[in-house]
């Protein structure tokens, strides 16, 4: 299936770029992952038990209804983007009407992720290039405190992870780079998935 039919067969509508520009510069412009490369990371990666995922910086709620729908599991996604967020609500509303349920643990948050408050049970977080390697770096570090606190297997997954992501990640002792996943019929070697692990020993 193509992007539009992907689409159609969930009852969304998450296809077309951003108009427009973020307000804050350190935030970047939405962009929905592809789902051909969704196929092609459950292809090979298998998440943790008991999983509950994150997307972070969801846009239009594409990934989150995705997972559901495919896992039947917790899903949330963080979105500061207060339009979209709304588009992700109508979105998640769509699809429970396909689905034929009145709710589902699918939740959307307005928030801006440094500020959400990780809880002892998420264990998957997703990032496709949401914001600068400054709130990225943030954002991580609040995961390592609630590794310490409750340990667990934690899986940091990078669609198409930029450099500075990279970088940052394979210098941290607590992760391992767990899958490296090159994406068919791409030539640009960022265009990949890249997945870290921080192991409950």
């Amino acid at each position: 299936m193509n992007e539009q039919q992907y689409d159609k067969f969930l009852n969304i509508q998450t296809v077309g770029f951003q108009y427009g520009f973020p307000k804050l510069a350190k935030y970047h412009r939405y962009e929905p992952t592809p789902y051909s490369g969704l196929e092609q990371l459950f292809e090979t990666y298998e998440m943790p038990l008991n999983a509950r995922f994150l997307d972070i910086g969801c846009g239009k709620g594409r990934v989150p209804i995705y997972i559901y729908n495919r896992f039947r599991i917790p899903v949330i996604g963080i979105e500061m983007d207060q339009k979209f967020f709304a588009e992700a609500e109508h979105n998640a509303e769509q699809y429970l009407k396909k689905i034929k349920k009145k709710k589902a643990p699918i939740q959307f948050l307005n928030i801006i992720a440094e500020t959400y408050e990780i809880k002892k049970q998420d264990n998957v977080f997703f990032f496709f290039n949401p914001f600068s390697i400054h709130v990225f770096r943030e954002f991580i570090n609040l995961l390592f405190k609630s590794f310490k606190l409750y340990p667990r297997t934690i899986d940091i997954i990078l669609y198409y992870p930029s450099p500075d992501y990279m970088h940052f990640l394979l210098e941290e002792k607590m992760l391992e780079c767990y899958l490296n996943i090159k994406l068919r019929h791409e030539k640009n070697e960022n265009e990949r998935i890249v997945v870290f692990r921080i192991m409950n020993e």
